[in-house]
């Protein structure tokens, strides 16, 4: 199909991926009606706008797959099920980390107790899985669903280790080097984003060349967003990400943080330690933070390295060979407003 047949509009995308959410997530009874109205609650499904995220996972996964066919609606319950896992992995999180607020409005857990957040974040594991079988309906051969299965699988089992580096550094008193970092967010972040693009990939042909491309495109690109996320936790502005550059203020343990501690003097080091000890910073001691991450180079190396993976991204993409205009124009529009580094 030719991309002048079938114009991609990325707001259609998400439309198509929320519709097929909500064909999972609609109540099966009143007695358990409750669990899909939090699964829709977390999702921002449940009517109220400006609260769903930007579902750039599944928006990934289902380029990938019109990059190479030219339509993207028999991907559809492979973007499903990606957005529904990642979502799992958030619900958990919010418990783990202690977050009263996702999106500006309280999370699931402050809401309705830790137990029921537990119980909804395993539905909507569950319901990712129930996600995948509707391929085979669509007419995918068992063997290109099981593959799916599989790498989806490995990808949760990566995104649980990535968890539990980030958790278990987190509660120690030394600081994670710089290649552990690395080693954490390819198993959270990059991991995930990779699998939702190799998804694609894997359900659009049989050509292992263009499946590898694709992912090693997407792990390059998650990374690249990871790097990204990190710059605008401390540099950011709200007004054009909406979110507030808090990861100083809440002692978060970011590349710049990591590096300025791997690379900083030992004065500066010993001050750095002393201002992150502080468990109440008031801004004089995030704007010292700040300048000491700046005159360590913290900044410019993480932007460095963020726009080194970006451009990778793109060069692994383009050496795939298969890439439709079109489908390559709006997968560098994503890339671009998402990673401004």
């Amino acid at each position: 199909m030719s991309t002048a047949a079938h114009e991609i509009d990325l707001g259609q995308l998400i439309a198509d991926t929320e519709a097929e959410i909500l064909r999972l997530v609609q109540d099966r009874d009143p007695s358990t009606a409750g669990v899909y109205e939090q699964c829709r609650y977390h999702l921002g499904l449940d009517g109220q706008s400006g609260v769903s995220g930007k579902r750039m996972r599944p928006l990934l996964g289902l380029l990938a797959y019109a990059s190479i066919t030219g339509d993207h609606r028999a991907a559809l319950p492979g973007a499903a099920a990606v957005e529904l896992g990642h979502n799992f992995s958030l619900v958990h999180d919010d418990i783990e980390d202690g977050d009263r607020e996702r999106r500006h409005r309280p999370t699931l857990w402050s809401l309705h107790g830790v137990p029921q957040a537990i119980n909804t974040g395993d539905m909507l594991f569950s319901l990712s899985r129930v996600a995948l079988h509707r391929l085979t309906d669509l007419g995918f051969s068992d063997r290109k669903v099981l593959r799916l299965m599989r790498l989806y699988d490995e990808t949760c089992v990566a995104l649980c280790e990535g968890q539990y580096i980030d958790i278990a550094t987190g509660e120690a008193d030394e600081l994670m080097s710089v290649e552990l970092y690395f080693d954490m967010i390819g198993r959270k972040t990059a991991a995930l984003i990779a699998a939702s693009i190799e998804a694609g990939a894997l359900l659009a042909t049989d050509d292992e060349h263009v499946i590898e491309r694709y992912r090693a495109f997407g792990w390059d690109l998650g990374l690249a967003f990871q790097l990204n996320d990190d710059l605008l936790g401390i540099w950011g502005e709200e007004q054009a990400t909406g979110k507030e550059p808090t990861d100083v203020a809440r002692r978060k343990k970011t590349l710049p943080v990591i590096y300025a501690f791997e690379h900083a003097g030992p004065e500066d080091r010993a001050r750095l330690a002393a201002l992150y000890a502080d468990h109440a910073p008031t801004a004089a001691t995030v704007a010292e933070i700040v300048a000491i991450l700046e005159r360590t180079g913290a900044e410019e190396y993480t932007r460095t390295q963020a726009r080194l993976h970006r451009d990778r991204a793109l060069l692994e993409l383009d050496a795939a060979g298969v890439v439709l205009p079109e489908a390559r124009a709006r997968l560098e529009e994503i890339i671009v407003r998402v990673i401004a580094a």
